[in-house]
């Protein structure tokens, strides 16, 4: 746990950074001490609102025993199994496959599962995926991946801004329009740098986590498999309109292509499998 608190730590203080550099081009250094102001304020709001934030940007719909009693009850199951809160539950109403955990710590998580991803697995597999979720949540993987979802957002936002508004310097003078362009191109590039430095090895321990949990490898190697295969041909929009989101998933949601590319948010998945497969020989 000390770890990952080190890691939220770093991560808060990287985007800070970002923000007060973003600042600094738009508006010399009183603009850089209200970006620094912005994005230490930006820090506190994502903390406690990161989670209701990405869940509205999926349009997730929370349910229950009485409205979705099959997914409920498997994740209630799995909760009590690795011995955590019961997390709430949501689904998205999206063909991809796809499903993610949210939330500051375990006492206030929740997951949520499209129902594409629903459809296309059996109940072992999804128990699989919703154990690996909440091996998210059990490491609290989900405050780092929330908040820097959030945080990358609002840096394309502020570099928008440079973009289109321009900047002055400290005499009032009007900012160089080409380092405008280039913050405004650089920034969310540098945000998400910051993003994969949390280091996709978060994954792998997921994988490990989830197979512990279910106490089934297997399932969750057979899910992946048809999860990267069917989302490829499927796009989500929620995903695509929030590039900055798409390493909350299970598997990469977005189809590719531009600033999205350059960076992978996942591991490559046939090497996830073969570690699963690695535990299930080994008698997990």
């Amino acid at each position: 746990m000390g770890f990952n608190w080190l890691k939220t730590t770093i991560l808060m203080a990287a985007i800070v950074a970002l923000f007060g550099m973003i600042g600094g081009m738009i508006g010399g250094q009183n603009g850089m001490l209200l970006a620094l102001l912005f994005g230490g304020a930006m820090n506190v709001f994502a903390y406690w609102n990161s989670d209701k934030m990405v869940l509205r940007m999926y349009n997730a719909q929370e349910v229950d025993a009485r409205t979705a009693p099959e997914l409920y009850n498997m994740v209630a199951e799995l909760a009590q199994r690795a011995q955590m809160p019961m997390p709430r539950v949501y689904v998205i109403h999206e063909e991809q496959p796809n499903a993610f955990a949210t939330g500051r710590n375990p006492e206030h998580a929740a997951v949520a599962a499209t129902t594409g991803i629903m459809r296309l697995l059996s109940y072992q597999e999804l128990r699989g995926v919703m154990a690996h979720e909440l091996a998210h949540v059990k490491h609290r993987d989900t405050l780092i991946s929330t908040i820097s979802a959030t945080m990358a957002g609002a840096i394309s936002a502020l570099a928008n801004f440079a973009m289109f508004f321009g900047g002055r310097d400290e005499e009032g003078r009007p900012a160089n329009p080409i380092a405008s362009i280039a913050v405004a191109l650089l920034a969310p590039l540098a945000a998400s740098l910051i993003q994969m430095a949390i280091s996709r090895a978060r994954e792998f321990e997921a994988d490990r986590g989830g197979a512990e949990i279910s106490g089934d490898p297997l399932a969750l190697a057979s899910a992946l498999q048809k999860i990267e295969y069917y989302a490829q041909g499927r796009i989500m929009p929620a995903a695509e309109a929030h590039p900055e989101t798409a390493q909350m998933m299970i598997i990469n949601p977005l189809s590719g292509g531009g600033l999205s590319s350059l960076f992978r948010t996942h591991p490559h998945t046939e090497e996830r499998i073969a570690r699963l497969n690695q535990i299930a020989r080994n008698g997990r």
